[in-house]
C-alpha cells in the first residue's frame, strides 16, 4: 500500500511539472512539446502502476497505445518545427499565429 500510494505522488507531481512546464513558458515551443511528452510519460506511469496494483494487462497494454501514438505525434511536432526554423530562423511561439495554410 505504502509503495503503490508513493507511486502515486511520483506520477501526479510528474504531471504537476509538466503542466507547470506548459503554462509558465510560453515563448520556446520546444520546452512546451517536451513537457507535453512528459504528462504523457506520467499518463502511462499512471496506468502502470494501477494495472500491477490491480493485477490486470490492460493498463499496460493501454500505456504502450500512448506511448506509441506520443512517440508518433513528437516526431511529426518536431519535422514540422525543423521545418518552421528552416523558414523563420527563429521557434518562438509569438510568431506561430504567420503559418498560413
Amino acid at each position: 500500500m505504502f509503495q503503490q500510494l508513493n507511486c502515486t505522488n511520483i506520477s501526479s507531481l510528474l504531471f504537476l511539472v509538466s503542466l507547470l512546464g506548459i503554462f509558465l513558458n510560453q515563448k520556446n515551443i520546444l520546452v512546451m512539446l517536451m513537457s507535453l511528452e512528459m504528462m504523457f510519460l506520467s499518463i502511462s506511469f499512471n496506468l502502470i502502476f494501477s494495472s500491477i496494483r490491480l493485477d490486470d494487462i490492460i493498463g499496460q497494454i493501454f500505456s504502450l497505445l500512448i506511448l506509441t501514438v506520443a512517440a508518433a505525434e513528437s516526431s511529426i511536432g518536431l519535422a514540422i518545427l525543423v521545418i518552421y526554423y528552416r523558414i523563420r530562423s527563429t521557434i518562438t511561439v509569438e510568431l506561430m499565429n504567420l503559418m498560413k495554410g
